[in-house]
């Protein structure tokens, strides 16, 4: 079985926080006596050091107790880094990405990366993604835009024709939900998370990207948000409004078809829902591992969405 959404800080990555703690404001707070402690950037987003995060040899154990014969690793959002300067977000950027190059080569059997980009500044994330493409990594891990800017903006062409040519794997995850409105009983995560991706993932399937990038494959975190449950009224406003249907050829749940998606779902019945209403080679078996909210072990999938995705499946 694949995991194609887990994550892992390799230990260069966590010498250059040490290194750069005061750059990037990066603060370890014990929270609780029976808990590691809890890394906070800039004063956001702060969560548990757990040791499978950063010690690869308790990652590696913990994958093979569950049957996980295949790791897609992806870089974890709170290092995107995206609110600092070009330069620091790019170094943290290669070094992470070379991490992974050497981590995967060195155990290209079990585990594949995608890496992640200084995406504010999308010239030199399209720069980044092709070092780290030509390192082996499988793409990149990329947040729902910046501030104000939608990922189908023009803001970042740059990057998305350098991944387009590359024939990258993209996949989408979710920053934490900063909606004044969400601010307690632990909603930014429970759904401010999958909102985020809801609204990148109708942005980006109203705007017909794929059609303009058709070789960048598209992952989609959390099963894709709140997106494929709400497609029928996405395809009532294609038959209702011209400023909906206008870009598109087709419905949009013919184009959700188009898009890839991992099953952190927390129930079947979701899991069962996503796979009839996208196809079972749109669905990879995702865990959001070592995380508070993650599925483990992962709901076990078809390997026809692995295969579709990264061109071959392990058993």
């Amino acid at each position: 079985m694949y995991d194609f959404h887990t994550h892992f800080i390799p230990k260069d990555v966590m010498s250059w926080m040490e290194e750069n703690r005061q750059t990037v404001n990066a603060e370890w707070i014990t929270k609780e006596q029976n808990k590691e402690d809890f890394l906070f950037i800039n004063q956001k987003w702060g969560f548990e050091l757990k040791k499978a995060f950063i010690d690869l040899e308790i990652y590696r154990q913990e994958q093979e107790k569950a049957n996980i014969r295949h790791s897609m690793i992806s870089p974890i959002p709170q290092l995107f880094l995206y609110d600092f300067p070009k330069d620091v977000a790019t170094e943290l950027s290669r070094v992470y990405n070379q991490s992974l190059v050497n981590l995967v080569n060195n155990n290209s059997e079990t585990l594949s990366a995608v890496g992640t980009v200084p995406l504010g500044h999308p010239d030199q994330a399209a720069q980044v993604l092709a070092e780290a493409m030509n390192g082996g990594l499988k793409g990149a891990i990329i947040g729902p835009g910046i501030d104000d800017h939608m990922l189908s903006d023009r803001f970042f062409e740059p990057f998305f024709e350098e991944a387009n040519r590359l024939k990258a794997i993209l996949f989408i995850h979710p920053l934490l939900c900063e909606d004044p409105r969400l601010k307690r009983r632990m909603m930014p995560n429970l759904i401010g998370v999958p909102w985020e991706t809801t609204v990148c993932a109708t942005d980006i399937l109203l705007s017909v990207m794929i059609e303009k990038y058709p070789d960048i494959k598209i992952l989609f975190a959390h099963g894709g948000g709140f997106l494929p449950y709400q497609i029928g009224r996405l395809d009532k406003g294609y038959e209702q409004w011209g400023m909906v249907s206008s870009n598109l050829q087709g419905p949009p749940s013919e184009y959700i078809k188009r898009f890839w998606y991992d099953t952190v779902l927390w129930n079947q019945n979701s899991v069962d829902f996503l796979v009839k209403t996208v196809g079972e080679d749109r669905v990879v078996a995702g865990s959001d591992y070592p995380f508070d909210l993650c599925v483990w072990p992962p709901k076990e999938v078809s390997n026809i969405g692995a295969k579709s995705l990264i061109g071959h499946a392990v058993k």
